[in-house]
Formats: structure tokens, C-alpha cells, sequence
């Protein structure tokens, strides 16, 4: 099994590509999949998003719940997909799955678009395509080496782990939903609310209220919203278009 968490399509769609390369299946992490049971020779495969340098919140509390039922020897590996850098992901997913019991075989890294549009701009679409282009070619250098069962570390633009403690702290405070907004434009859709991984946003009166102090801040709501009248930081957001990997649905 390759299990996944996935915002904007991305990891998905890399989860999708390496479990048909694996004759396996792609299941998402929030279908609540934390009992896996492995036979003798089987892989298991985690791909997860890079938020502010470290796991996504969704990924890290999956991790911490999963339990690994195994008999025989068996290919344990995750894949970090990132625009910049998979900063300490993989390494922290090593220390939660060890906390578990389960020792990963190989950590991997694929670069795809960057969907942080507070920085990043993704309104140009031809832009976007290439780098969707050079991202098939990440993604099947990962799932030669998978199918080839290598051993080891193979991430690029890395940072150390200990990283993370100072990164999670301006990441708590970036992630307060005080930092979202909605525009005018808002039809009331409601897709934001059923689409938020840790059910931050209900609808009241027509319009999405977060209803939590905190969120994942993963941008699901702002790059799915049809009216794209969710923002971030005041508007930052708003210049840098909306993005969805074209590939998949979300």
C-alpha cells in the first residue's frame, strides 16, 4: 500500500504514479488507514507534502498513530514532494516510525510546483507546465530506485532535523486562521468546509467561518475555492493565482 497526504494534488499524484509503477494502491491517510498489515516481500510507501520545512500537521499525527502489523522483511520508504526544499521531513519521519517500531528502508524527494503562493508565483500556466514536465521526470527516478528496492538516504536540499523546533514555532503562528480571509466574492459554496483535512471551517450565514485557532495550513481551501476568494496574510495570495495538480482530482 502507498499511502498519502495531499492538498493540491501534488502528492497524490506522485502516490498514484509510484503504486501503479508497484502494482499496489494509493490510499489517502485521511481515510483513516492506521492499521496496515504486511506480508512477507510487501512495500509500503508514504508520500507527503513538505510544509515550512518539516511534515505536514495531517502527515505528523498519522505518524503517530500508525501501527504496522508485519511478518517477514518488507520495503518501508517515504517521499517528500517539495518546491524549495524537503527541509527535515524525512528525518522526521524516521524518528516518529522508529518511535512506532518501524524502521524506514529508503527516503526519497520529489520537486514539484511550490504551491506557498504568499512567495510563489503560480498564474503563469505555461510556468507551471514545465515544471509539472521536469516533475514526471523526478517522479521516475524515484520509482526506479523503489522498483530496484535501494537502501538509504537520497534527498536533496535537506536541512537537520533539530531544525524543526524552531521552524514549528513560527510555523504555529503562521498557521493561526486569523491569517485567512474571505472576499466578497464568496458564493457560499461550501467545498472549503468539506474539503479541510482538520475541519477548521464551517459555513454560517452563506460565508466559511474558521471555526479553530489553528488549521494545516495546507491551502486546500484557498487553491480549490471556485471563486478564489480565500486569501492569505492580507491578500498576499491574491497576485500569485491558484493551483491544482492537473493530473488529479483533490
Amino acid at each position: 500500500m502507498i499511502v498519502y497526504f495531499s492538498a493540491t494534488g501534488n502528492s497524490k499524484y506522485a502516490a498514484e504514479r509510484i503504486a501503479s509503477a508497484l502494482n499496489e494502491k494509493a490510499v489517502s491517510i485521511e481515510d483513516g488507514c492506521y492499521d496496515i498489515t504486511l506480508e512477507d516481500g510487501e512495500c509500503f510507501g508514504i508520500v507527503t507534502p513538505t510544509h515550512w520545512w518539516a511534515l505536514p500537521v495531517p502527515m505528523r499525527e498519522f505518524l503517530q498513530k500508525l501501527r504496522l502489523h508485519r511478518r517477514g522483511k518488507h520495503y518501508v520508504f517515504i517521499a517528500s514532494t517539495y518546491g524549495t526544499t524537503v527541509g527535515c521531513s524525512g528525518e522526521e519521519a524516521r524518528h516518529l516510525l522508529r518511535d512506532n517500531g518501524i524502521r524506514l528502508s529508503a527516503v526519497y524527494s520529489i520537486k514539484m510546483p511550490d504551491n506557498w503562493t504568499v512567495t510563489f508565483d503560480l498564474s503563469n500556466k505555461e510556468k507551471v507546465a514545465r515544471q509539472n514536465e521536469a516533475a514526471e521526470k523526478n517522479i521516475n527516478k524515484v520509482i526506479a530506485k523503489i522498483l530496484d528496492r535501494k537502501k538509504g538516504c537520497f534527498l536533496t536540499m535537506r536541512t537537520p532535523y533539530a531544525f524543526h523546533k524552531y521552524t514549528d514555532k513560527v510555523f504555529a503562528k503562521v498557521r493561526m486562521t486569523k491569517n485567512l480571509s474571505v472576499e466578497d466574492s464568496c458564493n457560499g459554496c461550501g467545498l472549503c468546509a468539506a474539503k479541510c483535512p482538520v475541519k477548521a471551517i464551517e459555513i454560517r450565514d452563506g460565508k466559511p467561518v474558521w471555526v479553530k485557532e489553528r488549521c494545516a495550513l495546507c491551502f486546500r481551501c484557498l487553491h480549490h475555492c471556485p471563486q478564489f476568494a480565500i486569501q492569505f496574510w492580507n491578500g498576499a495570495t491574491k497576485k500569485h493565482g491558484q493551483y491544482t495538480n492537473p493530473n488529479v482530482k483533490v
